[in-house]
């Protein structure tokens, strides 16, 4: 079904060599509107993309609705480089980023970091970022450090929200409703989506913005019996945990010529359902009845965010930017002995499970020296974090649960023009740590505008990844278990190095955007769980490990007046160094992407129509297999089966715009477990096989939107 892989690139890179006899149309709308797109992330200001210091992606407002994306895990699925984790049992959807987790990246609101279980901006469920109110979304690879400070080391997601509108009002009311695999009902099977947003401008000044979004999913059976199956055979519960997600949110905008302010408030609350698969029988024998039960949990999430950002220009011409934030999230858990028949509980438990409390502020100010040649912008950042996390801590938290850390920080970075084509940006970063060492952080970015529309840009730096709460404070020792945390732990170091080559080109209607990318990131002092002593056998997270990786990818867009395509592949050698075993192997492991997406717009039905096409290749793990005869573990190669995503929607507008349908089918392939073997050692033991669940199977939606500006 796909092309062989050597071909797949020599065609990309190809495409580099056939631009040279183009000719240039200065007042093709296309080009005014590719050059007009302005991004933030990593900016000293607002810059146009051909402009701008990073390269960087974005995902605009229409590639949401016609995915029909709720929130970021149904948004991201498709992008290279980059791949979703879902967790059937837990309810989450993580991302992993250049093979590193989720703990390595940021995600950004509005250039500020968001609270999670255990850390702030990393580590974000993305099933609990609402997209109703997102105007577009960046995204920024490689070591942010300088910029966004810890745990930026494989880059940035910057999600910036809406702050005007054209008309006076605008109301928009929505309802999508979606099957999950084939299971649908009105409130009890699939998936029930509500929404709500208004907007106004008061006068030139002022805007506000009020919204209100209700995500209902039903649970995925997938031969599971439900909350009422009470045989002890393994098959009561689901295999992806039903949840409701309510998230309400404001925002209000002040904006004069030098001056912009607004204020953000946002509530998110979540509903989580687990269901014990062990059914106890509780058979009365005089009575000759029984009554069976099963232990039963709900998990709330409560989180409130306070964001507030002023920004402007002073008198004497400097840009300045200061942002405040209070968030705080809180996880409660009920747990219970659920009598199935009677429906009856006993025995409850309420505990407040996890608590985050976060105080931010970061500003920064520039352009304050005159000059065409050279520019620099100082900044500071302070984040006050106090909180625990029972689940990821164990007993030690029943003993003392709270923990807090203080993170300050100071940068600079200058900017100078060489010519008006070559612009050089070194940055560094001196940050404290209450819990840590300090930290000096560099990076160095450069762009070149060359002829002919080439675009070069460069970038190394370097960040670092905080140890999380079960890695500092995780405590399980009983007569055979001695499983502990490690406060003495040091942050993981990371560097980066990514080179950036991009090629606009213009054809009467139509034009192309080429890019070839080469990346590449090293983590040292990375933690793992080890074991420090064999007699009694103990465990303990240690520094003590590294992580390698090198990669190349092409990406290629043509857009005309109603078509638009894009192609991209990526190749990626992973190495994952284990310093402290003996028999490990470190050699890079391959994997391999491909991604395509289409969408046509028939406009004079005011319908668009959209393909998206996610190739993800086989990937390889070393896994211990046993022993040697000298007690040092054997290792294996571990691979996860390639597997296909396919989802495409069908947008019709009605009314000049002010009713909006979207119908479409998400994992067309039909995709639920993927299957991972264990290579056998020596041809003397069978394979051991598995599965992995990445989804739960083809499902259809139908979004209605009515869209009323007056």
């Amino acid at each position: 079904m796909f092309l062989n892989k050597k071909a797949v690139f020599f065609f990309l890179l190809v495409c580099y060599n056939s631009f040279s006899q183009e000719k240039r149309i200065e007042n093709d709308s296309l080009i005014n509107n590719k050059l007009d797109e302005v991004v933030v992330t990593g900016q000293y200001n607002p810059q146009s993309i051909k402009k701008s210091i990073h390269n960087v992606i974005v995902i605009k407002r229409e590639q949401i609705e016609y995915q029909a994306a709720n929130n970021l895990a149904d948004l991201l699925n498709f992008n290279l480089n980059l791949t979703i984790i879902p967790s059937s049992q837990s309810g989450k959807s993580t991302i992993s980023f250049f093979g590193l987790d989720s703990q390595y990246f940021n995600i950004l609101i509005d250039n500020i970091p968001l609270v999670s279980d255990n850390g702030l901006g990393n580590n974000i469920d993305l099933t609990q970022v609402n997209l109703d109110d997102v105007e577009r979304i960046e995204i920024v690879e490689g070591a942010m450090g300088v910029e966004y400070g810890a745990n930026a080391v494989s880059g940035v997601i910057n999600i910036i929200t809406k702050k005007s509108i054209k008309s006076e009002w605008n109301i928009k009311v929505s309802l999508q409703e979606e099957t999950v695999s084939d299971e649908y009902a009105f409130f009890d099977e699939g998936r029930h989506i509500q929404g709500l947003n208004v907007s106004h401008n008061f006068n030139e000044n002022w805007f506000a913005r009020a919204g209100f979004n209700r995500n209902q999913f039903a649970g995925f059976y997938n031969d599971r019996q439900g909350r009422d199956y009470y045989q002890n055979d393994g098959l009561r519960g689901y295999d992806w945990l039903p949840k409701n997600q309510i998230n309400a949110n404001g925002l209000l905008n002040y904006r004069k010529e030098n001056f912009n302010l607004f204020y953000k408030f946002e509530y998110f609350n979540e509903l989580i359902n687990y269901y014990g698969a062990a059914v106890r029988a509780n058979i009365d024998t005089q009575a000759q009845t029984s009554n069976p039960s099963a232990t039963d949990r709900i998990f709330t999430t409560d989180r409130i965010v306070n964001n507030l950002n002023v920004n402007g220009r002073t008198n004497s011409g400097a840009n300045y930017n200061v942002s405040l934030s209070y968030q705080q999230q809180k996880r409660y858990l009920n747990e219970f002995n659920y009598y199935i028949i009677s429906q009856e509980k006993t025995n409850e438990i309420d505990e407040v499970y996890q608590s985050s409390k976060v105080f931010f502020s970061k500003g920064s100010i520039n352009n304050l020296v005159k000059s065409d040649f050279y520019n620099y912008q100082l900044g500071y950042e302070a984040r006050f974090l106090k909180g625990f996390d029972t689940q990821a801590s164990g007993d030690v938290t029943q003993q003392d649960k709270t923990q807090s850390q203080i993170n300050s920080a100071v940068y600079g970075s200058s900017e100078v023009n060489l010519s008006n084509k070559f612009l050089l940006r070194p940055g560094i970063r001196y940050e404290y740590n209450s819990k840590f060492q300090t930290k000096l952080l560099a990076s160095l970015s450069a762009r070149y505008l060359m002829k002919n529309g080439f675009e070069l840009r460069g970038n190394i730096g370097s960040s670092y990844r905080t140890p999380n709460f079960e890695e500092l404070y995780y405590y399980f020792v009983d007569s055979n278990h001695d499983v502990r945390g490690n406060e003495n732990l040091n942050p993981e170091n990371g560097f980066t190095a990514f080179l950036n080559l991009k090629k606009r080109s213009w054809f009467k209607n139509t034009s192309l955007l080429n890019t070839l990318k080469l990346s590449y990131i090293d983590v040292n002092d990375k933690i793992d769980l080890a074991i420090v002593n064999t007699t009694p056998l103990q465990y303990q997270y240690i520094n003590i490990d590294a992580y390698k990786l090198w990669g190349i990818t092409s990406e290629n867009s043509i857009k005309t007046n109603n078509w638009t395509f894009n192609l991209g592949a990526t190749l990626q050698g992973i190495s994952r160094i284990v310093n402290n075993e003996v028999n490990a192997e470190n050699d890079f492991l391959y994997s391999f992407q491909l991604n395509t997406s289409s969408t046509y717009q028939i406009k004079k039905w005011n319908t668009a129509i959209t393909l998206l096409l996610k190739h993800n290749g086989k990937q390889q793990n070393y896994i211990a297999s046993g022993t040697d005869e000298e007690g040092n573990s054997l290792f294996e190669k571990s691979t996860t089966r390639a597997y296909n995503w396919l989802d495409t929607s069908v947008k019709k507008s009605f009314f000049n715009n002010k009713i909006q349908a979207t119908f479409g089918a998400r994992n067309l392939f039909d995709i639920t477990n993927v299957n991972v073997s264990n290579a056998s050692t020596g041809g003397v033991h069978a394979s051991d096989n598995s599965s992995l669940l990445l989804g739960y199977g083809r499902s259809y939606y139908l979004k209605l939107l009515y869209n009323l500006n007056f």
